[in-house]
């Protein structure tokens, strides 16, 4: 007991381990992610239903999305975003981990008559002879990746863009880092059967990284028959950090705005979002 309690509570190197595939591919985990997803009263795994309406409406207006453009959601989730923007009759890819959410969202698409291309895979493994003219990665997916992943990503933008096209993603901010409390908690079937459908165990450990300015929520499930541990990395980022690790991959950062519905910058919100385009010196 004392051996296991020590693990639970080990505290990790940064992105030491990633476990974004438990989260996707477990069929109670993933279907416990969707039925989040579609709850648009709350922000647990999806913006509020109200926010992605306004969100869809300005990057069809601020990117002129029309019937001769291409857009790219990387993590699409169940199709909140592309739904709206295949509205347009513009050609409209999402890419997602969820065979879940791929599956809800093709059938989505069907009822609806949009012809949208949905890809169920790894969006760091995509790859496509299309250029795009809007890629968008929304809700600080990109954070949860680690440093070489964020650089495989922003590579892959790179090449996928057309000369002219833009990139729109949100990022947690240093502000919500340093409101982010290390705490250790536990309780029986933790987050009201969220990990698993049978009685479980659940202890949370949640670790900050000074220098890093990244925040760790550890996860240990403890069932009668096994043990899992799940990493909920989150990077954090200010304007600096976030225009230089652009600027390694050559990508220049246009704009600063507060979230990906364009309201402008507020440098004391928790997250923010930016535009960027191809740097034509690089």
């Amino acid at each position: 007991m004392f051996d296991q309690l020590e693990q639970i509570n080990h505290r990790p190197k940064p992105f030491e381990v990633y476990t974004a595939k438990e989260l996707w591919t477990d069929d109670h985990i993933s279907s416990q992610m969707l039925s989040h997803h579609l709850n648009g009263d709350n922000d647990l795994a999806s913006r509020k239903s109200a926010f992605i309406d306004r969100s869809v409406d300005w990057i069809i207006s601020k990117f002129k999305i029309d019937v001769s453009s291409s857009v790219a959601d990387f993590g699409c989730g169940p199709g909140l975003y592309t739904e709206g923007l295949a509205r347009t009759n513009g050609a409209i890819t999402g890419i997602d981990f969820s065979k879940k959410s791929i599956e809800y969202a093709r059938n989505k698409a069907k009822q609806a008559q949009l012809d949208i291309d949905y890809l169920n895979q790894d969006y760091l493994d995509f790859d496509t002879e299309k250029r795009f003219d809007l890629i968008i990665m929304i809700y600080c997916d990109y954070c949860v990746l680690n440093p070489r992943q964020r650089q495989i990503l922003l590579h892959k933008f790179k090449s996928q863009l057309t000369p002219n096209g833009s990139i729109l993603l949100d990022v947690s901010s240093i502000n919500a880092f340093n409101s982010k409390v290390e705490r250790a908690t536990y309780g029986l079937n933790f987050m009201d059967h969220f990990w698993s459908s049978e009685k479980y165990y659940g202890f949370l450990n949640s670790y900050k990284y000074g220098e890093e300015k990244v925040t760790l929520d550890k996860y240990t499930i403890i069932e009668k028959g096994r043990t899992r541990e799940i990493f909920n990395w989150l990077q954090h980022f200010d304007k600096e950090s976030i225009r230089c690790e652009f600027a390694k991959s050559g990508l220049r950062i246009e704009e600063f705005l507060a979230n990906a519905a364009g309201d402008e910058f507020d440098p004391g919100g928790n997250e923010f979002a930016v535009i960027a385009k191809v740097n034509k010196e690089f």
